[in-house]
């Protein structure tokens, strides 16, 4: 199979892990990835992978990418996931997310893309009875949701109004090897996995009664390929990822009795759904979706078993909010305590 396909956000952990899934599989395929490694890192990236560092919102070097190499299909999985930071970061929230898939769309449309497939979210579907359905009306309660649907909504009106083929996936809590477990604001998984490494409690928010179902990324990938070559797949939406929803105490509690001798911590709540699982009848139907073979504990515990093999990275943290009105008092004073850090900083380099 000679194609060549662009792969957006490539230093992060769906990118990455699509692109090591072509490269084994499809050695004749050819990877373009681009990331401005905001949020991934270079080792992540596979070495036959041709990268590019860019900031996709940079339109005009981003036509000279799609010009040059002519791409039969385009993942854009390049975002940043932090659901409960969104209302404090709108403007970077809809930059980085909205704006930037418009410049993707645009591309596609000019360099006559077979399919655009776009990495949405769970979020989309906001309050609403569980397991959620691709048919349901989304609703998303965030920023960081509503930006994802606006971008699903673009999307759709560029296949009717360009003939653009798309298919949208709305993956949830994926997690594996090769996720950004540095920054504290997303992907509860790896953000208990460092706590644990840096000998933390384990934090919940709230009561941990809420429900969720969490997907290894090594049972999606796939069908993340599914999504762009199967005729099945053509101007659909699917949700793939774990089958099994599990309280977040629960998970929590499974990640603690691998790692051994860790405790949890509960916080105040945050303004997030309740249950959120969904349905994946559709995803079976059509491309026989099929996310059995990992347990969340077999898949911790390869997880956990990475983890402690990386570099002791530092722990992401914004200097400075948009608005800090409403602002959890878990953040808010973090976020003192490193502006009085690098207050001290600047004094002693004075």
């Amino acid at each position: 199979m000679n194609q060549t396909i662009i792969i957006t956000g490539v230093a992060g952990l769906l990118g990455s892990r699509l692109a090591d899934y072509l490269i084994e599989k499809y050695p004749n395929t050819k990877i373009i990835g681009i990331d401005d490694l905001s949020g991934g890192y270079l080792e992540n990236i596979h070495s036959k992978v041709n990268f590019y560092k860019l900031d996709i919102a940079d339109d005009n070097y981003l036509n000279n990418i799609f010009k040059k190499h002519k791409p039969d299909y385009v993942f854009h999985f390049a975002a940043y996931a932090a659901e409960g930071l969104s209302p404090f970061i709108r403007s970077f929230n809809y930059k980085n997310n909205l704006i930037a898939t418009t410049k993707i769309i645009n591309n596609c449309i000019r360099h006559d893309v077979k399919r655009l497939v776009f990495s949405s979210t769970m979020a989309v579907y906001g309050e609403a009875p569980v397991p959620f359905l691709e048919t349901f009306t989304p609703n998303p309660i965030d920023p960081y949701g509503i930006a994802k649907y606006a971008c699903e909504m673009d999307i759709q009106v560029a296949g009717h109004q360009h003939n653009l083929d798309w298919c949208i996936i709305r993956p949830h809590n994926v997690y594996g090897e090769k996720q950004n477990i540095w920054d504290k604001y997303r992907n509860v998984l790896g953000i208990w996995i460092l706590q644990a490494l840096q000998n933390k409690p384990l934090r919940i928010y709230g009561d941990g009664e809420q429900t969720r179902a969490f997907s290894y990324i090594g049972d999606c990938v796939e069908y993340f390929w599914k999504c762009a070559i199967d005729p099945a797949a053509s101007k659909q939406i699917f949700n793939i990822g774990g089958l099994k929803e599990y309280k977040i105490k629960d998970a929590a509690n499974i990640l603690a009795n691998i790692i051994g001798n860790i405790k949890l911590e509960y916080l105040p709540p945050r303004h997030e759904v309740k249950h959120a699982w969904v349905s994946h009848e559709k995803s079976k139907l059509l491309l026989g979706f099929d996310d059995s073979k990992t347990s969340l504990q077999e898949g911790l515990i390869k997880m956990w078993n990475w983890a402690k093999n990386q570099p002791n990275r530092t722990q992401f943290i914004w200097d400075e909010y948009e608005i800090d009105k409403g602002i959890y008092d878990y953040w808010k004073i973090e976020k003192k305590d490193k502006t009085f850090i690098n207050l001290l900083e600047t004094e002693i380099m004075d």
